[in-house]
Parts: C-alpha cells; sequence; structure tokens
C-alpha cells in the first residue's frame, strides 16, 4: 500500500509534468507569435498566416488547434459563402499576453547579444575537441 507521501509525491510531479506540457507549447515560437499577432484584434486564418512571418499552413493550423484546446483561442465561424472563420484571444489568452509581450521585447533587445555568444562558442567548440 503507498503512504500519503508517495501519492502526494505523484500529483506533484503529474503536476509538473502538466505545467512542462503547457510551457512548453505556449513558449514555442508559432505559438508566442499567433499570440502576440491575435493581441490587436481578431482575424482569418490567411490574415494571420501572413502576419505571422515564415509560418506554414499546417503549422498554423496546428498551432491554432493548440492554443484553442487550451483556451487561449476562439475560433469562430461565419455561415457566409464562402464561409469565414475567425480567430481571436480569449480572456485566458488576454491575460498570458503580457508575459508573452515582455518575453517577445527581451529576445528583441538581447538577440544580439545571444548571437554573439552563439558565435564565441561555436567557435571554441570547433578549436577545442570534445572530451
Amino acid at each position: 500500500m503507498l503512504s500519503h507521501h508517495h501519492s502526494s509525491e505523484r500529483r506533484t510531479v503529474a503536476a509538473r509534468s502538466g505545467s512542462r506540457e503547457i510551457l512548453d507549447r505556449v513558449g514555442d515560437k508559432w505559438s508566442l507569435s499567433v499570440i502576440e499577432t491575435l493581441s490587436d484584434g481578431a482575424l482569418r486564418f490567411n490574415e494571420l498566416k501572413k502576419l505571422v512571418d515564415g509560418i506554414s499552413q499546417r503549422m498554423l493550423t496546428l498551432t491554432l488547434r493548440h492554443l484553442e484546446r487550451d483556451g487561449l483561442v476562439t475560433r469562430t465561424m461565419f455561415a457566409t459563402i464562402p464561409p469565414r472563420v475567425d480567430y481571436a484571444l480569449t480572456p485566458l489568452g488576454f491575460r498570458l499576453l503580457k508575459p508573452v509581450s515582455e518575453l517577445v521585447d527581451w529576445v528583441r533587445e538581447n538577440s544580439d547579444e545571444i548571437e554573439k555568444a552563439q558565435q564565441t562558442f561555436d567557435q571554441q567548440s570547433v578549436a577545442q575537441p570534445a572530451a
């Protein structure tokens, strides 16, 4: 029989695992870009695709599906011809905007320094064979 300590420990590990999964998904490149792009309001799929630089149609579809599943984006269909679908941030998605925007700003402000560090590291790695 498991002690209370072990079952509590399992719940903590499961909670961390769920948190990790959410962080991985919300923190990925495309999710951050989509969330930031939707900050100005609802957009149709093709509008969103044009504004999110470099994203493929398939990746945008997957990203939107994940964000919708997580409750960060809504998908609204309009019975028009042709059918129209809008994507927008939910209240939960808007609450995520502040930390996402801060992270995106941090990346923009520090990308040159990070690239220099990467180049230095790569040059040192080439000069020194791995142990």
